[in-house]
């Protein structure tokens, strides 16, 4: 009788399977972009203080242009009505630093976090809610739709922005960063703002939590499933419609969170901030590969940089040097830096 021990056999092993690997590349613009611009500006200390403030110019964007890739990369809603979301961010915060001014002006690191911790926590709550009856009122009956999505969104926050007239005002309100923010760090002869500094942290917290949520957890791989295969994932049992919704919110939440942070760094909003910061972040998101977290990182990054490099260097080119950096990196790749469908 012949054995089968014989036979051979094919352990189906880790190993045998493809690996996926990190195109490095991108990630080495931005500090390409700092190196060259170093014997541009000649002086080593006004060369760190224009990269720590694009830096933080570009975790601010980041974290304004987070939510939109989210919902356009996991759900492919093109969202033209996501600064209403910065925009209401940005004044329920007002509407909590401005009565417990004597917390923001108080020379208590403890009270000024709390202030700060406080705002950010009531605009992401209050984001958080309008964007989920914006999901189930605006955006649901224009699924799969994008023209008329464009359309419905847009048209949502010229009436989100209204309404926030009518209820805040028209004037632009006037905002202070808590006592302890202000000021600066010196690094040798360069100053180097505290609220920038923060505003890297920041960032680079939110960057790296969503990267770990989407990647190293169950909730990551059932919404990445959903996005391929949404038929199959239901047959499972999973109810990916709520998680599309909550994935909604939560991008809602980090606009409003970003538009906390981005009126503080402004020092001041007006009812058009969501509709001015929108500019940017549609740059950030067709820099970054339409809907690609790594990108959007790395696309603010370079917004940042680019904005406050031409902006000592050549000041009559700031004002579309973005663009002017979209056009460039498309000529390169086309499709964006991490493209993750062919839309």
């Amino acid at each position: 009788m012949a054995s089968t021990s014989s036979l051979p056999t094919t352990p189906a092993t880790p190993a045998n399977l493809p690996k996926v690997r990190l195109d490095w590349t991108p990630l080495a613009l931005a500090p390409l972009l700092m190196l060259l611009a170093y014997p541009l500006i000649g002086s080593g200390s006004t060369w760190l203080t224009l990269t720590i403030a694009g830096l933080a110019m570009g975790m601010i964007v980041f974290v304004v242009s987070s939510g939109l890739t989210l919902v356009f990369g996991l759900m492919d809603v093109l969202n033209f009505g996501h600064g209403a979301f910065i925009a209401l961010g940005a004044y329920v915060a007002a509407s909590v630093l401005l009565p417990l001014g004597a917390w923001v002006e108080a020379d208590s690191l403890w009270l000024n976090l709390a202030v700060f911790g406080l705002a950010i926590l009531a605009a992401m709550a209050a984001a958080g809610v309008i964007g989920f009856l914006f999901e189930r009122i605006v955006v649901r009956p224009v699924y799969g739709q994008h023209l008329k999505q464009i359309l419905i969104t847009m048209g949502g926050m010229i009436v989100a922005e209204q309404l926030i007239k009518a209820i805040w005002g028209a004037e632009t309100i006037a905002l202070q960063v808590p006592t302890t923010f202000r000021g600066a760090v010196l690094l040798g002869d360069a100053a180097i703002e505290k609220y920038r500094l923060i505003a890297v942290v920041l960032g680079l917290v939110i960057f790296i939590s969503m990267v770990l949520v989407l990647n190293r957890t169950r909730i990551g791989l059932l919404i990445r499933a959903g996005v391929e295969n949404r038929e199959m994932v239901e047959s499972l049992g999973y109810r990916i419609r709520l998680l599309f919704i909550g994935v909604f919110v939560v991008g809602a939440g980090l606009a409003g969170m970003g538009g906390v942070l981005w009126g503080l760094y402004q020092q001041n909003i007006t009812a058009s901030i969501g509709a001015q910061v929108n500019v940017l972040i549609f740059i950030v998101i067709i820099i970054g590969g339409l809907g690609s977290t790594t990108g959007c990182f790395v696309g603010a990054l370079l917004v940042g940089l680019m904005a406050n490099y031409t902006g000592f260097l050549f000041p009559k080119v700031a004002l579309f040097s973005n663009i002017l950096l979209m056009v460039m990196i498309l000529l390169w790749r086309p499709q964006g830096l991490y493209p993750v469908a062919k839309r």
